[in-house]
């Protein structure tokens, strides 16, 4: 959070499984819009937050699993872990909060006296979450004996039941919503309460996300029965929570448009990339999203093998300007995008995608841009990213000029020695 000295203009909060991804979306295109909507327009002055029942090690696998991009803050085991950046610094006050009136070894024990609570995996065995699947029809009268129980032994906890298996026993004070609360709590604290929170969700664990005050809400249309109930019984008349028409991140950009808070359409879904205009307020990493949108349509065959494209590119780009692949090889970037002409339609029918993540671009003298990020690309099952630094300049009259563009290997990629399938 200390890379914005002054409120996010957005932040959005959003549950990771059936809600920022879509596990029937083979393709992840939903999310791969998002992700170019949030890189384009928000990365450089808004704040992500995934909020999700999945412990840390079930969160690194999802990581590898599908396209998401690095949040600056992430949520953990049902709101009873917050962590910070890349390094995912833990919260030690949200920790000191969580303990009072828990103890693990109580829950534990008086947990083993039901026959009808099924222990799952032992990642998902958290300090301060015991997790457990029960049968649906049961679930509301296990619910009500271990409350009793556990008050009894003066613990105050909390029991929820999502996706109609799933039973978590957190703190009192745990849970999604009251993590969000704290975060904002904190935020405000510094000075930097964000201008407009938008909390995204599908199941029951979800539901307190919308409760939190001056939250916007999106239940994605994909929700599940349970918190759809909770919505017609506890927040029906509640302008602020919406039920998008949309599946999954394409509710979630449906949601910021209906409630109007910043730009609503992804660059994925402009059909000509020399069309995708950056907005006045937009940082110069517009141009690179919109480049990479560009590569990965150019291979995959869905522009046009057309000599403007390539003088577009080619007009944009320094006469002396230098690409460095991640192999440490040099050539001019005229020379590269010359090249880009025997890759066109070369990944057509297969599966291959091309992201970016953690754009953020810094003005270092008067018209010159030094903008860094992750770019990715998936072919296939395989996966390799490398770390880019663009060099802009801004001449008048011609926008943004590229004049260095230099790609390092991200350190699971290290591994790979085949370099011949990366252009750029």
């Amino acid at each position: 959070m200390e890379r914005l000295s002054s409120p996010a203009r957005l932040m959005i909060v959003s549950d990771l499984d059936h809600t920022m991804v879509d596990h029937h979306d083979p393709e992840n295109l939903s999310l791969l819009r998002f992700n170019s909507l949030w890189e384009h327009a928000y990365r450089h002055d808004s704040l992500l937050v995934f909020s999700t029942g999945r412990s840390p090690t079930l969160y690194k696998e999802l990581r590898k699993e599908k396209p998401l991009l690095t949040p600056d803050i992430t949520i953990m085991s049902v709101g009873t872990e917050i962590t910070y950046g890349n390094s995912m610094v833990p919260d030690n006050g949200w920790v000191d909060t969580l303990n009072n009136k828990w103890d693990l070894g109580v829950v534990k024990e008086e947990t083993g006296n039901f026959s009808e609570l099924t222990l799952q995996a032992e990642t998902e065995q958290r300090p301060h979450k015991v997790s457990f699947y029960v049968d649906k029809s049961k679930a509301h009268e296990v619910t009500k004996e271990l409350s009793q129980r556990l008050e009894k032994r003066g613990l105050d906890v909390k029991i929820i039941y999502s996706g109609g298996m799933d039973l978590d026993i957190l703190p009192q004070g745990a849970g999604k919503g009251q993590a969000l609360a704290y975060l904002l709590k904190k935020l405000k604290s510094e000075g930097k309460l964000p201008v407009n929170t938008l909390a995204c969700g599908d199941s029951g664990n979800d539901a307190e996300l919308f409760s939190v005050p001056d939250v916007y809400g999106v239940m994605v249309s994909n929700a599940q029965e349970e918190l759809l109930k909770w919505h017609a019984e506890n927040a029906k008349d509640n302008p602020k929570v919406i039920h998008a028409k949309e599946r999954c991140a394409g509710g979630i950009i449906q949601a910021v448009g209906e409630f109007k808070l910043g730009p609503s359409l992804s660059p994925r879904d402009v059909s000509d990339f020399l069309e995708c205009k950056a907005d006045e307020n937009v940082n110069p990493g517009h141009e690179v999203v919109k480049f990479f949108l560009f590569y990965e349509r150019w291979r995959r065959g869905e522009v046009e093998n057309s000599e403007a494209y390539i003088a577009s590119l080619k007009a944009s780009c320094h006469p002396g300007g230098v690409f460095v692949h991640p192999s440490g090889a040099e050539k001019s970037l005229v020379d590269t995008i010359d090249e880009l002409r025997k890759y066109h339609g070369d990944k057509q029918g297969k599966k291959f995608r091309v992201w970016v993540d953690q754009v953020l671009a810094t003005e270092s003298a008067h018209g010159t841009w030094i903008v860094k990020l992750d770019k990715w690309e998936q072919s296939g099952d395989e996966r390799r990213g490398c770390t880019t630094t663009v060099k802009f300049t801004a001449k008048e009259g011609e926008g943004l000029v590229w004049e260095r563009v230099e790609q390092t290997w991200s350190e699971e990629s290290k591994l790979k020695k085949d370099d011949s399938s990366w252009i750029i």
